[in-house]
């Protein structure tokens, strides 16, 4: 064996890769493929996913690939088992892909546990959804900027969040947001925030299940709603709060179904 040469060859070496490719239909799974590092287990009789990182985290240079297939008259809510933690890197970003399809008359629900970022991370993240028309879609992602619980205060830390949302092959939402390396504490930013989220919801009748999240948003949150699609932000002063509060509105959002009970509060 070839003997490592540098820190640089020890930090490729130690990568952890994983890959999920999942298609449901309305009578459960139709294929199912899973590799390396995330693993995806679906509860026996629940329309639920819940994904795993057997790697304990994401740190530099780590790659992490899902793929959902949501068939005609299906319905699926996709969770995490626990809040994903991405930890200090020595060098390139954790890339993480998510790819997610939903057909006329099915409904996919993306509720991935919150992200945080440890001091000094880099995490770079893609998620990339097709809707045909008729198709329903929620999609959440939440970040937690530090450990609380540690006492620690997040300084240095590297995020690229991009959103691709198309119905019918017509794009309808993308946003790109970065962050780093130092994150923006000002009045018109982040403020004192240590935890934000962002909330999607794509539906014919959106505008009608809106009418149940405006009395949820606190007053540095903030809701659009145009053209079958809403967007909400929402920020709070740590992850606990945040998530309570995420969980009410999913729930109007989703015409009261609750959000998967593997959520601890």
């Amino acid at each position: 064996m070839k003997p490592l040469e540098s820190p640089s060859d020890t930090f490729h070496a130690q990568r952890s890769v994983g890959e999920v490719r999942l298609t449901f239909g309305p009578q459960g799974v139709v294929h199912f493929r899973e590799a390396g590092s995330t693993k995806l287990r679906l509860p026996k009789g629940a329309q639920q996913a819940i994904l795993i990182n057997t790697s304990g985290g994401l740190a530099g240079g780590d790659k992490q690939q899902v793929e959902i297939d949501v068939e005609e008259g299906a319905s699926l809510a996709l969770t995490s088992q626990a809040a994903e933690r991405v930890y200090r890197s020595l060098g390139p970003a954790a890339q993480v892909t998510n790819r997610l399809k939903v057909a006329a008359g099915a409904s996919l629900s993306w509720l991935p546990q919150e992200t945080i970022l440890y001091e000094g991370s880099s995490l770079s993240r893609r998620i990339n959804v097709e809707l045909e028309d008729g198709a329903s879609f929620i999609g959440l992602e939440s970040i937690i900027f530090g450990r609380a619980a540690m006492g620690e205060i997040l300084n240095v830390c590297h995020l690229q969040d991009s959103w691709d949302v198309k119905r019918a092959g017509k794009l309808m939402h993308a946003e790109r947001l970065k962050l780093g390396p130092h994150l923006p504490r000002g009045a018109a930013s982040l403020g004192s925030a240590q935890a934000m989220a962002t909330l999607i919801c794509i539906a014919p009748d959106v505008e009608q299940r809106a009418k149940s999240l405006h009395p949820l948003l606190a007053e540095k949150d903030g809701f659009s709603c145009w053209n079958g699609k809403g967007v909400a932000r929402l920020v709070d002063e740590d992850g606990y709060s945040l998530k309570k509060r995420l969980a009410r509105a999913v729930a109007a959002l989703s015409g009261g179904k609750p959000v998967p009970h593997i959520w601890a509060f």
